[in-house]
């Protein structure tokens, strides 16, 4: 007999129902969620799930960074975003100094902080916009894009103000610090996702998407890829941009050897490929116009390793597959590099599990991240002449001062900004810091041409004037010049390494009135200024500091703080030294380590208001074999009567080498700060492993056993001690 109750369910069905209640209302969700939705099953699996309920359409969707949201699985696009110094958004952020500044910090721990600062304000409006339907302000998720650590070989590059400097060592370490700080260090969670750029051999701006960079084995390796190979492997970085350019031939969007056999495969990259914008785009209509179709280019790409992209993504996945051109396999892999970032961002699960989502509002241009960015400007300061001790200025004796230079009263950002809370310009940053009742007198003195867009109406013999009766009146002059995003910018190389418009006439006619004039450079790429050298007292490199460096600067100009950073790139004597931007073999002459000459300002360099010395150099071992390491020591003091910072720097050079080396090649550093008399004991590792060079014969890195030179110092050209060591068999 059967029993049933009114509801006519059979007594078994309602055993289990009885059943899964008592159990309580967790079990009963689980049962009813699908295993995507499960924060506690292996975010492999869940990945794996979640694409086996996508159909073709909506696979092609997800993989257009900026496409549709898919509503029936609560996806929403990312659409990416920027935070090289800084979160880009519609609203204030705080803005840090350019990253050619941060580099020359010197300082990776200082990177990894101010790194640590823009991904808590990423986060804090990502929790925003989650946790308030009211939130304003711009709404996107947690891919960025940063850092760009492409190496600047050709100083004529337009993109030296979002790179770390010309050397892949210092490059690497400046690099891991920041991808480490955006992603955080959570075991199971990342903070954003980092995305590197622009891989690879990419540096130069004219014809950047039909241009084929001819770079052989040896220098691919050796030079144009370690840095990345470090952020990856050690950094950990979950997201690589493919370059718009092609390397011998092969447009990098479709280059398998470089996105499949060297990234995923040979370094073990777990994250996903990213086209630059447009880069479907750029093959079809430039490096393979006339010869390719848009879904043939999609397939392509997907098939060599871009796992991401744009729209042809979204509106040629479909053609391809059913065309045969792309396996459904292939796409899959795609597709899950990318779903397991999302995953690891937290996006699928609940909020309050992911520990990200605590971080406030309240910390986006917070007074802690203000003072990190005063911070960060002052360690960047450069210090590159001070003839007869001119810096610093003792501002209790100084009645009047002449702030002159088209920079003066002029904010300039740098790449990829957003909207600074409180931007402090130089001619500000004085008035902060002069002592009260001191006179200031500005005059812009002089143009950057081009100008910037609806810039006024400009006399320069009036103005030039203005800036001369300045001079004149007062005690000292500082001048602010350089360079804007006009001059040096993303799709912009620059055409000369001088002074744009007429700030060395500027210049001549300020000293010629008053000797006590400082310059302060506010510029991204190396500026060729022998006159500027020869003749000023003094000469502070600024950058581009973010906003604030006005005060960072009055700090370094007045002995508020003492100078310490040091040059990240070479400044060339003159354009002669300077190889051909088509030429990518860097012992023919380009960055310290091959330069032909002496540079303006060699690489490493800067000064100090104190003096330190360099003693009792220390080898761990005379002789090691390749797998070994050898540990260098070194006692630095401050001899001087001022506290101050000195980057302690680790050179090596090859003996007797087979084939052509550096001169010399960075393998360590450190920023130490001393007090007078303080004396500090630095201690660099050499491995084996960076003593090797590229084998094309073998194709792939060796270490010869050789007599290896150890230099220690406080720049390439200043080298203090030195000291030796052989590697054996």
């Amino acid at each position: 007999m059967k029993t049933s109750f009114r509801s006519g369910c059979k007594l078994p069905v309602i055993l289990l129902l009885l059943t899964v209640y008592a159990c309580g209302p967790s079990m009963a969700q689980t049962t009813d969620k699908p295993l995507y939705l499960d924060y506690t099953k292996p975010v492999d699996l869940r990945v794996k799930d979640l694409i086996s309920r996508m159909t073709l359409e909506e696979k092609a969707e997800y993989l257009n960074h900026v496409g549709p949201d898919i509503p029936r699985f609560g996806i929403k696009s990312d659409k990416w975003n920027q935070c090289l110094h800084g979160v880009v958004w519609t609203r204030p952020t705080t803005m840090f100094p350019v990253s050619i500044a941060m580099a020359a910090t010197w300082d990776p721990r200082l990177v990894y902080a101010e790194a640590t600062a823009i991904s808590d304000e990423a986060r804090a409006i990502y929790n925003g916009w989650h946790q308030d339907s009211n939130f304003q302000g711009e709404k996107k998720g947690l891919i960025y894009r940063s850092p760009v650590i492409n190496i600047s070989r050709n100083p004529y590059w337009g993109r030296i103000n979002e790179c770390f400097g010309e050397d892949p060592f210092l490059t690497g370490r400046i690099g891991v610090a920041h991808v480490t700080g955006l992603q955080g260090n959570d075991p199971k969670y990342l903070k954003l996702v980092s995305t590197l750029k622009h891989y690879a051999v990419n540096n130069v701006e004219t014809d950047r998407t039909s241009r084929s960079a001819t770079v052989s084995e040896r220098m691919l390796h050796e030079f144009w890829l370690p840095h990345f190979k470090d952020c990856i492997v050690e950094g950990g970085a979950q997201s690589v941009m493919a370059s718009y350019n092609a390397i011998n031939g092969i447009p990098n969007n479709i280059n398998k050897m470089m996105l499949t056999d060297i990234l995923k495969n040979k370094w073990g990259f777990k994250g996903f490929v990213v086209s630059d914008l447009g880069g479907v785009n750029t093959m079809v209509n430039g490096h393979e116009k006339g010869k390719m179709s848009y879904e043939e280019a999609v397939a392509q790409s997907i098939n060599a390793g871009c796992d991401f992209s744009d729209k042809e993504f979204m509106q040629y996945i479909p053609i391809a597959v059913n065309k045969g051109l792309l396996t459904i396999a292939k796409l899959d892999e795609s597709l899950s590099r990318v779903m397991r970032d999302r995953f690891l961002l937290g996006e699928f699960d609940p909020q309050e599990r992911v520990p990200y989502s605590k971080i406030p509002v309240s910390v986006i241009g917070s007074a802690a991240h203000l003072n990190l960015a005063l911070k960060a400007a002052q360690e960047s300061m450069v210090l590159l002449t001070n003839k007869n001790h001119t810096l610093p200025l003792d501002k209790n004796k100084i009645k009047t001062i002449a702030v002159i230079g088209p920079h003066a009263n002029m904010f300039t950002a740098g790449g990829y900004s957003g909207k600074p809370v409180d931007a402090v310009n130089p001619l500000q940053g004085i008035k902060n810091r002069v002592a009260p009742g001191t006179e200031i007198i500005y005059a812009a003195g002089a143009e950057i041409t081009p100008p910037r867009k609806n810039a006024p109406a400009f006399n320069k013999e009036e103005e030039l004037q203005k800036a001369v009766e300045a001079a004149k009146k007062a005690d000292v002059a500082i001048l602010y010049i350089g360079t804007t995003l006009n001059i040096e910018a993303e799709g912009k190389d620059r055409t000369s390494l001088a002074l744009p418009g007429n700030q060395e006439e500027l210049v001549k006619a300020v000293l010629a009135v008053n000797p006590r004039t400082i310059v302060v450079l506010m510029n991204a790429g190396p500026l060729t200024i022998p006159y500027i050298k020869e003749n000023a007292p003094a000469i502070l490199e600024a950058w581009w500091p973010g906003e604030q460096g006005g005060n960072a600067i009055a700090d370094a100009l007045f002995g508020n703080i003492n100078p310490g950073g040091k040059m990240p790139l070479t400044v060339y004597a003159s354009a002669e030294q300077v190889p051909s931007q088509d030429e990518y073999d860097v012992t023919r002459g380009f960055t310290y380590m091959y330069i032909n000459g002496k540079p303006l300002f060699p690489f490493g360099h800067g000064l100090s208001y104190t003096a330190f010395s360099y003693s009792n150099l220390k080898l761990s071992a005379k002789q090691i074999k390749a797998s070994g390491a050898v540990t260098v020591k070194v006692d630095v003091k401050n001899t001087g009567k001022l506290a101050g910072d000195e980057v302690v720097q680790l050179y090596i050079h090859d003996v007797s080498p087979s084939l052509k080396r550096p001169a010399e090649e960075l393998r360590g550093f450190e920023r130490i700060t001393l007090d007078p008399g303080q004396t500090k004991t630095v201690t660099l590792a050499i491995p084996g492993s960076k003593l090797a060079f590229y084998d094309e014969k073998i194709h792939d890195f060796r270490v010869e056993p050789e007599m290896i030179e150890v230099m220690v110092g406080s720049s390439s050209a200043d080298i203090r001690l030195k000291s030796q060591f052989r590697v054996i068999n």
